[in-house]
């Protein structure tokens, strides 16, 4: 391993190493070349912002930026947890960035997005998990791109008093939190959370708004199981959560945990076609899905899905 890695995982240097499988076919992509990714990626720098799409090596990184539209993560590049699964760097934080709300605000209106995504790393130290943050960068996204749907892709907040409420009140069109992986995996993939309060956090989500959109994401090609997959479907529906992604695992470096298998498109497919008859307004399902891949079209087709709901 590196000196690098050391440093960017130094909580993962003595976990075992996990040769990663060779890629089936439909997993494969190309590297990012186009003209409009070197702009992103300068706009990104110039407002000194940070993305996950770079931070969690996101395969989709050449088409999404391709098209402009990139996942802004928010507070910081330095995470106070550890996941299994995640390539974000783990360690203490630096300070809240004060400026952070009005550069993403420049950004987003440079950019013409119609649609933004606002994630995080988890600011454990915080006191109020960083809510206040996402409340702040909704507010200034409101007061200069009026015309511009914004989603969060929110940290569990550590239960934190009124963290939730704060993001909520805010009145992002989407609220995204992930689950991740189903709850038999989540000691060894998620050891910082719990799969009860991740759905508890969805599903008070809803109560606090009742027409907002929630959303949530699994990974799978863990060692998930068909009916675990299944059952997690069914206690997302209980959370009242419309929109669910779907997506095949891909190991970030060796130290982090195995591929159990690739998961077929036939099979995604079929988590597709059953997600959608459990009742999701919305099922994006596909090898490369992530959270917030398509993210723009796939709110477009929520808002049409919940107009065709109301109109029966």
């Amino acid at each position: 391993m590196t000196s690098t890695q050391t440093l960017r995982h130094p909580e993962k240097a003595n976990k075992p190493v996990n040769p990663s499988p060779r890629k089936p076919s439909w997993i494969r992509v190309k590297a990012p070349t186009s003209k409009e990714y070197g702009e992103t990626k300068r706009l990104m720098r110039e407002n000194n912002l940070h993305t996950v799409c770079e931070e969690a090596s996101c395969p989709n990184i050449g088409e999404c930026w391709a098209r402009k539209h990139t996942t802004v993560m928010i507070l910081g590049d330095i995470c106070t947890r550890a996941c299994a699964f995640c390539n974000v760097a783990t360690g203490k934080p630096g300070a809240v960035d004060p400026l952070e709300p009005d550069n993403l605000a420049i950004a987003a209106g440079k950019s013409g997005l119609n649609h933004i995504v606002i994630t995080s790393v988890d600011r454990d130290d915080l006191a109020d998990g960083g809510a206040g943050q996402f409340a702040q960068c909704i507010t200034r996204l409101r007061e200069t791109s009026p015309g511009t749907t914004i989603e969060v892709l929110t940290p569990d907040f550590k239960g934190k008093a009124g963290a939730l409420e704060t993001v909520i009140r805010a009145r992002p069109d989407v609220f995204n939190h992930n689950m991740e992986t189903v709850p038999r995996l989540y000691k060894a993939i998620r050891p910082g959370a719990e799969y009860l309060h991740s759905l508890k956090l969805l599903d008070y989500a809803k109560n606090i708004d009742p027409t907002i959109f929630t959303k949530s994401g699994i990974m799978v090609g863990l060692g998930e199981t068909r009916e675990e997959v299944l059952e997690l479907m069914d206690n997302l529906r209980s959370a009242d959560v419309d929109f669910l992604t779907i997506g095949q695992y891909l190991q970030p470096t060796p130290r982090h945990a195995g591929i159990d298998r690739f998961v077929t498109p036939d099979e995604f497919e079929d988590y597709k076609r059953i997600g959608l008859e459990k009742g999701f307004l919305l099922v994006a399902s596909s090898p490369l899905t992530r959270s917030s891949y398509h993210a723009d079209k796939d709110f477009e087709t929520l808002r049409q899905a919940r107009l065709a709901q109301l109109a029966e």
